[in-house]
């Protein structure tokens, strides 16, 4: 009986969907700054957006998985062992979608100078480079605003807080661990690495553009409609 009420009203309280709004009070500003990127790129430039998955598990299985066959489904032990991580750092071209990718076993702001490195030497120099990616403290340590100082034709656009959507790699990070990562068994963290960077290359055989659609006055309005109903919760 209550199976079907909830059906009749359209109800499922077995479903939960996350999110959370930005409490950065420079939503607006960063928001038209990055979502300008992305619709009206300047010319002679790269635009990039980047970000860091870190604490790439090496899982291995206890025991061998069992593959698919006519009438049951492929398995895997519920239980597995940690053989260390990896830190993935990547970024993704907007024009043509071909991915920069390096893994390094710590994530501090010595790595994330490395990588902006590895950008620089894999960008035509004529090129400015634009670089999209969050409020991490690693991204505006001392030492990195010192190395974009010496570097002019690099440009940080950073995204509001607690706005990860607003960043395209993302996207990819979740293709990574869908059709790689999560059934994967590594049984070292080089097995790990070969196999995150076999990916990347099988991406950028045939890599698409990103077509960013959402503008910024359709974002602000969903924003405020969430905002709203959040205050009619608060309120009730």
């Amino acid at each position: 009986m209550v199976q079907r009420v909830w059906k009749a009203n359209g109800l499922k309280p077995h479903l939960v969907r996350t999110f959370k709004l930005s409490s950065d009070p420079l939503f607006e500003e960063k928001l038209i700054d990055v979502v300008g990127l992305y619709l009206n790129p300047p010319d002679n430039a790269i635009v990039f957006s980047v970000d860091e998955k870190s604490q790439v598990q090496a899982l291995d299985r206890t025991q061998p998985s069992l593959p698919i066959v006519k009438g049951r489904c492929g398995t895997m032990t519920h239980d597995y062992k940690r053989n260390g991580t990896t830190t993935l750092f990547a970024a993704i071209d907007l024009k043509h979608g071909e991915v920069i990718a390096s893994c390094m076993p710590r994530h501090r702001h010595q790595e994330w100078i490395k990588f902006l490195q590895h950008i620089d030497e894999l960008t035509p120099n004529e090129f400015d480079i634009h670089i999209v990616a969050d409020n991490y403290a690693t991204h505006k340590h001392a030492k990195v605003k010192r190395w974009l100082a010496r570097h002019p034709r690099f440009h940080m656009h950073f995204t509001p807080t607690s706005s990860s959507w607003l960043n395209v790699i993302e996207r990819f990070f979740r293709e990574l661990s869908e059709k790689r990562l999560r059934r994967g068994s590594f049984r070292s963290v080089d097995a790990l690495v070969a196999a995150i960077m076999d990916y990347v290359e099988q991406h950028n055989l045939d890599p698409k553009a990103i077509t960013w659609t959402a503008t910024v006055e359709s974002i602000l309005a969903k924003v405020g409609r969430a905002r709203a109903a959040l205050d009619n919760v608060a309120t009730a």
